[in-house]
């Protein structure tokens, strides 16, 4: 009678192991089209969130300003803007996501950090103009290509931060930064005017959108805001 042979232990995990090694093969590019997939929708929300912020300045004569951004999004408030009196409270914080009727967080469920020139979102002086800012007037943020590098836009009126993958830097929806903020993420999240924008790497995975005074105020004269 014919003996039949089975595989060894020593054919089993080579096999074993050629299998791992190809899943292994099919599983990186599944996640770097995830995280694709991911910065895409993070930058068509930044559309939407462009559109929203020229709305609100249409309607308000301003621009909004920030919301807390340790407000849990279970607490009263949360998401409207930090605003007690004719000026903001805050210059820097959480995108007032239900003030301008957007999602709260960007693709990875994290918050939108949001910083404003306080002359384009204070009151419009009463009885005077219908814009809170003039067509000479400036932002006085800068989006740079590193931290310390050279400027790739200046006199931004508002700039809008997702902090991509890692998070660092950003705000939870329980109000809890993310700690690990370091180089150029750490100046997206240390609450000054200067902003870096560039191709991710390793170290950088932010995605930076900023607000174009040309526009903003081409809006304004259209809507009969500006003279």
């Amino acid at each position: 009678m014919r003996r039949v042979r089975g595989f060894t232990l020593v054919e089993l995990a080579v096999a074993l192991a050629i299998i791992g090694l190809l899943l292994g093969m099919l599983i990186v590019p599944l996640n770097a089209q995830i995280d694709q997939q991911r910065i895409n929708d993070t930058q068509k929300q930044l559309g939407l969130i462009h559109d929203a912020l020229l709305g609100f300045a249409i309607a308000n004569g301003r621009l909004p300003c920030p919301a807390t951004p340790g407000t849990a999004n279970t607490a009263a408030g949360a998401g409207l803007e930090n605003k007690p009196g004719a000026a903001c409270s805050l210059l820097e914080g959480a995108l007032p996501w239900a003030a301008l009727g957007l999602p709260e967080t960007d693709a990875w469920n994290r918050r939108f950090t949001y910083r404003v020139t306080a002359a384009f979102a204070d009151d419009p002086p009463v009885g005077g103009p219908q814009a809170s800012f003039a067509l000479t007037d400036n932002g006085n943020i800068t989006v740079k290509a590193t931290s310390g590098g050279v400027d790739i836009a200046t006199n931004v009126p508002a700039v809008v931060v997702s902090h991509g993958k890692n998070g660092a830097g950003a705000f939870q929806t329980d109000g809890v930064q993310v700690a690990g903020a370091a180089a150029d993420e750490l100046e997206n999240a240390n609450a000054d005017g200067n902003f870096v924008s560039k191709i991710h790497e390793p170290a950088f995975d932010d995605v930076v959108y900023w607000l174009s005074p040309n526009v903003l105020k081409s809006r304004m004269v259209a809507a009969n805001r500006l003279p």
